[in-house]
């Protein structure tokens, strides 16, 4: 069994990815409080990381044209003797630069074709969404004597808005004048490609039916390049579009300060779920894509699956189909409502 003192996590993937990862550094803490964490990352998902209590120091993977620099990776890893690493998001070139950093423990799956450069191996498909992916995280841990039986009920992320986000938040709702009390509600419709997406025709029906029928507020987020897309969903005055006018970070933030967040299966329906929010998530039947392996990790949870009826679903033949427009908008609506009437009892 190892026990680690000085540990590096590698998480260089997308936001969603790292979210999932969290997790493990409160676990490791409690187990072992002296151990010192650093999470490897890429650049853009640095504020998932910088303001967790339990994670003590994070290194920026250092990039040229998109690619991780393997010399000036290894130069700077190798300076932090790290004792053990694991590394949660397996590629050639990061796996590479962690075996070259001369870590003496390097834990990771041991069905790539370059896992002998790992030398604690973990023997898992996680293709077969056999568990969700956060749980196929903590089991990792068992290399360091770590047996955690995870449950939506008592994870526990660590992800909190940083002081000059939240202040900038603030302003930006006051000024929409957002901040008058009524549950806000968010709404996302795009997700980066990494799923197979509810129509954006069906997002448009489920904002008009929420501002027509709620008395609530109703924002609209995406990055820069999903700007045109979100602005499909602006019904009217009641719902502002805050597409590409936040940084990560600042997202963070504005999320921390919604009641209920709605969108496809993307990164930011986990940051919601990680800040305790109520999320309703569009997943569609593709096992790689499910929500068994994907959905929001937490008990707020409400997941709509295509209606069609069909078996060994692909991502072709989900797009062939149109599964994803079988999803019946008015039950979600249902849903946003009971939410919402819930949160209103709750704040009186």
């Amino acid at each position: 069994m190892i026990i680690p003192k000085n540990l590096l996590i590698v998480r260089t993937d997308r936001i969603g990815d790292v979210v999932l990862s969290l997790p493990l550094a409160g676990i490791i803490k409690k187990h072992y409080p002296g151990c010192k964490i650093t999470f490897l990352i890429r650049s853009y998902t640095k504020s998932l990381v910088e303001n967790n209590p339990a994670i003590d120091n994070f290194i920026i993977l250092h990039e040229a044209n998109n690619k991780p620099s393997v010399r000036d990776n290894v130069k700077e890893i190798s300076s932090y003797s790290f004792d053990a690493a694991i590394v949660v998001s397996p590629s050639f070139i990061v796996t590479l630069i962690i075996f070259l950093s001369r870590i003496k423990f390097r834990i990771g799956t041991g069905y790539r074709w370059y896992s002998f450069l790992f030398n604690k191996k973990v023997f898992v498909h996680r293709k077969y969404a056999e568990k969700h992916e956060l749980e196929f995280n903590v089991d990792l841990l068992k290399n360091f004597g770590i047996n955690e039986n995870l449950s939506t009920r008592d994870v526990r992320y660590n992800l909190f808005p940083v002081k000059g986000s939240k202040e900038h938040v603030e302003k930006e709702l006051e000024i929409n004048n957002i901040l008058n009390g009524k549950p806000i509600v968010i709404v996302h419709p795009g997700s980066g490609g990494s799923a197979v997406d509810l129509p954006v025709d069906k997002f448009r029906v489920l904002v008009e039916s929420i501002v027509s029928n709620l008395d609530v507020n109703v924002i609209v987020t995406g990055s820069e390049s999903e700007k045109d897309l979100c602005e499909k969903l602006i019904t009217g005055e009641k719902v502002k579009n805050f597409a590409g006018r936040f940084n990560l970070s600042d997202l963070i933030a504005l999320v921390d300060k919604a009641d209920l967040f709605v969108s496809n299966s993307t990164g930011p329906i986990h940051i919601a779920a990680a800040l305790g929010k109520y999320v309703i998530g569009f997943y569609p039947k593709i096992l790689s894509c499910s929500p068994q392996r994907w959905g929001p990790y937490t008990k707020n949870k409400f997941v709509f699956l295509p209606e069609i009826n069909c078996t060994g679903c692909t991502r072709e033949q989900c797009e062939r189909l149109d599964c994803m427009n079988s999803i019946d908008i008015k039950k979600v609506f249902k849903k946003v409502e009971e939410i919402c009437n819930d949160i209103r009892k709750r704040s009186n």
